[in-house]
């Protein structure tokens, strides 16, 4: 039975997520350990999606067979890259926006990586599922409550699975922070501050030179809302365990008003540009509580216009202890030196290495891209769990939609979906587990 004929007649079935991965083993017909490299189609090779591909060549022996974008020059830019790599020039699809469904047609892509703007992601995964090919999205994976749930739909009728390429989840210090919580120093966890404050306004939304906008600007016009929480989130929900023991159940956010955007026009381009005069929906800084049904709290800071350096601010507090990213520190009841005085984080650091980073980082921010795509390949490859599952893909990405919802409402608490439909109670943490911390 090939794939396709394997996925229809399954369909109807009612297939559930407990048997995700052994309906997933059986879905391709040829078995990916007979073959040396993984068959991998690339949709999307503007900026990002060209460095995932330089990327991907350093973390895996891959093969390129297909590579989709609707800006020509984009396509050819990345076919050279391949040929560059010592493979046959690829087969491109660039005609039109939808021309990623053609791509996906093809029976030879094991999986495909997504890196296109926002509102093509659920589309995008959503077709490479119903055609039997794993996908890997970047991020966020959707914009809304409802296409979180076309997601989680989608892999639950098809059995294949998808991930969502939240890299700051395989950070050094994230896995190490990951390794000293599962090892018990910060006792119970029952608080974590995450942000991501990184300005972006004359890079990503509008053009620096120009103030021209770029496709990112529409949501700043149109949306006042955490536009980006995964960074901030993705290595909270391992540390929390949410999804495996503990999920999160309402979120309440809260938005300043909007005067940066405003700001940077006038300083940068002057009174009659039309940057200057233009309203904009989007607040300087949203605010989220979230809230646990084990009684933990997570806030969450969106901060991407304003003017600063970039930072994370994680901060997490348990307990036995405290982890402070901003400060590099920790401190740790009867352990740490002096009493109520912080002590360097990079001893620990060291000490609770993750084993994905024994032998150093991969390609692009800092290696933590090619950890990434290395774990993806080598799931795909013995089609294990994918290592962010669709859960965690989702619940982060849902933050986008409630954080509006609930600013909309004037800050009321939303509650959050549970995606699991109650297996978080019984599910175990699968996120880079050690076999021996």
């Amino acid at each position: 039975m090939d794939r396709r004929d394997f996925l229809k007649n399954s369909a109807g079935a009612g297939l559930s997520l407990a048997i995700t991965d052994s309906v997933h083993q059986q879905v391709k017909a040829e078995k990916l350990q007979d073959r040396k490299a993984l068959r991998i189609g690339f949709i999307g090779v503007g900026g990002r999606g060209t460095a995932l591909l330089n990327t991907a060549f350093a973390a895996a022996s891959i093969k390129v067979p297909a590579i989709c974008d609707n800006q020509k020059a984009h396509a050819e830019r990345a076919a050279a890259i391949v040929v560059k790599n010592g493979q046959p020039r690829p087969q491109l699809y660039t005609e039109g926006d939808y021309a990623y469904r053609e791509m996906l047609k093809r029976d030879d892509l094991d999986a495909v990586i997504i890196a296109t703007p926002w509102r093509w992601h659920v589309p995008m995964t959503v077709e490479s599922m119903q055609q039997g090919t794993t996908a890997a999205v970047e991020v966020p994976c959707a914009l809304s409550v409802e296409g979180c749930w076309e997601l989680i739909n989608t892999t639950e009728k098809t059995g294949v699975p998808f991930m969502m390429l939240e890299n700051w989840s395989y950070r050094k210090d994230n896995l190490a922070v990951l390794n000293m919580v599962r090892a018990g120093l910060f006792g119970e966890i029952m608080h974590v501050h995450c942000a991501h404050s990184h300005d972006c306004i004359d890079h990503w939304f509008f053009d620096k030179k120009t103030g021209k906008d770029l496709w990112p600007a529409e949501y700043l016009i149109k949306y006042n809302r955490d536009q980006y929480p995964t960074h901030s989130v993705g290595p909270v929900l391992s540390w929390l365990d949410i999804n495996c023991g503990d999920r999160f159940v309402s979120i309440s956010s809260t938005a300043t008003a909007s005067r940066s955007i405003n700001d940077h026009f006038l300083r940068r381009f002057g009174p009659d540009h039309p940057g200057t005069k233009r309203t904009y929906a989007q607040g300087d800084i949203v605010t989220s509580t979230i809230k646990t049904a084990q009684g933990k709290t997570v806030i969450v800071n969106y901060d991407m216009q304003m003017p600063r350096p970039y930072d994370n601010r994680w901060l997490l507090q348990g307990t036995h202890g405290v982890y402070n990213e901003q400060r590099d520190g920790v401190y740790l009841v009867d352990q740490s030196p002096k009493f109520h005085q912080w002590e360097p984080f990079k001893p620990y650091e060291e000490k609770y290495l993750h084993s994905w980073w024994k032998e150093g980082g991969l390609g692009t921010h800092g290696g933590v891209d090619g950890i990434q795509l290395k774990q993806f390949f080598e799931a795909v490859s013995h089609k294990n769990t994918l290592p962010l599952d669709i859960y965690d893909s989702v619940t982060m990405s849902v933050i986008v939609g409630l954080s509006g919802e609930s600013i909309s409402k004037g800050s009321v608490p939303i509650e959050f979906p549970d995606f699991t439909k109650g297996k978080w109670k019984t599910r175990a943490p699968h996120f880079a587990v050690e076999k021996k911390v």
